[in-house]
């Protein structure tokens, strides 16, 4: 493969189901309406050498990533492997079967339980949003849907926070945020654009929707999202931390933020414990690399959504991205990778401070991927190194 085959990839992979704003603008390749169901997509086992390059050496001595847990899946073959330390104090090898953050890779499971609300026929995905929740969404911002929640097209702007430095964050890393109290912050503000005109990836959509299913279940979200999914496929090492949870039960690998010396030194700092209540239905779940591979396949194979709903995580709305200008890639819960051969991925990524992780697939399942890079700087502009390189080593061939 030559250079700039795999700069192409790159750039697709990275506005797909890869984290972080890195060639974020690139432009997607264009998607004929048939590539999405090319079966099998992927044909050749995993790449094993390839794979175990991209994981090697990880440690705290390594520049990107002192752990990583990696499982490849699906008809063409499957791969497993784990790198790096779980704490670097004892340097005691990473946990294979450990519990991370998996960030915004909560979206899939809160888009999950309102499509499967929707197939009940108790929520209406082109019904007002204020129709479920009376004033939670002023008139003036028009009708917002929960289609247009699902998919970023709402037009809701964020709400405010302790701010984007990971020095404010720090600071306030065990403050309990309401979502209530999120969604009025962000409501009070101007909308970003007519609802449906355009796409802005925000948490915000899915704080919303975190509180559309409480109305509509009564029960707790967290106690919604256990009771249809995380029992049903066995996801016992899945769980919500709660509002003012900051530990990681059970086995983990512990995560580090570099923070640059004064000397040109690093410091890595621990930010295993957080409190990530102000990301809830949008990126504080807890999980392993097994829960979120028996996810995927469930959810792609029609038995999380009925399959008379589950359309909509493969349908990219006709849209331009707000930030970029560039077409559209999220969808409900997840978002669109062409490569250049044509191989057409689903995934979705999620960044909290020490974590970086993904879980991906092609529409057949012939090839699915989760990963956990335990990353020194989570939420950079920049997607990690290696996570790049296993969606590399993953996906091409």
């Amino acid at each position: 493969m030559n250079v700039k085959t795999r700069t192409l990839i790159a750039a697709a992979l990275v506005v797909g189901i890869a984290s972080g704003p890195a060639v974020a603008h690139a432009a997607p390749v264009p998607v004929p309406a048939s590539s999405q169901r090319i079966a099998p997509q992927v044909s050749t086992p995993p790449d094993a050498a390839a794979l175990e390059a991209a994981i090697a050496g990880l440690g705290p001595r390594h520049e990107d990533a002192t752990a990583a847990l990696v499982r490849v899946g699906g008809t063409a073959g499957r791969w497993q492997g784990a790198s790096g330390v779980a704490d670097i104090r004892t340097g005691r090898a990473a946990v294979e079967q450990g519990r991370f953050r998996a960030g915004s890779v909560t979206k899939a499971f809160t888009a999950a339980v309102v499509l499967q609300l929707a197939s009940e026929g108790r929520v209406d995905l082109d019904g007002p949003v204020r129709r479920v929740l009376p004033g939670t969404v002023p008139a003036r911002y028009g009708a917002v849907t929960v289609r247009q929640l699902l998919n970023h097209t709402s037009g809701i702007p964020a709400a405010d926070g302790p701010g984007d430095s990971f020095e404010a964050q720090w600071e306030h890393r065990f403050d309990v945020t309401d979502p209530s109290a999120q969604v009025a912050n962000a409501v009070a503000k101007e909308r970003e654009f007519a609802p449906g005109s355009a796409q802005h990836y925000l948490n915000i959509n899915y704080t919303v929707l975190g509180v559309l299913i409480e109305k509509v279940t009564g029960m707790r979200y967290e106690d919604a999202v256990g009771a249809r999914i995380l029992e049903p496929l066995g996801l016992r090492g899945t769980s919500f931390p709660g509002r003012t949870g900051t530990r990681i039960h059970g086995p983990h690998n512990r995560g580090y933020q570099a923070i640059p010396r004064a000397d040109g030194s690093r410091e890595l700092r621990d930010v295993t414990e957080w409190n990530s209540s102000d990301r809830w239905a949008a990126g504080d779940i807890i999980s392993t690399t097994a829960d979120l591979e028996r996810f995927t396949v469930a959810l792609f194979g029609g038995r999380v959504v009925p399959k008379d709903r589950l359309e909509e995580m493969f349908t990219v709305p006709d849209v331009k991205d707000f930030a970029s200008g560039e077409p559209a890639v999220m969808t409900a819960g997840l978002s669109r990778t062409v490569l250049p051969d044509g191989t057409v991925a689903w995934g979705k990524t999620g960044g909290r401070y020490g974590y970086n992780t993904a879980i991906g697939a092609t529409r057949d399942l012939s090839r699915t991927l989760v990963y956990s890079v335990n990353a020194t700087d989570a939420k950079g502009r920049e997607m990690n190194p290696v996570a790049l390189g296993i969606v590399m080593a993953a996906f091409t061939r």
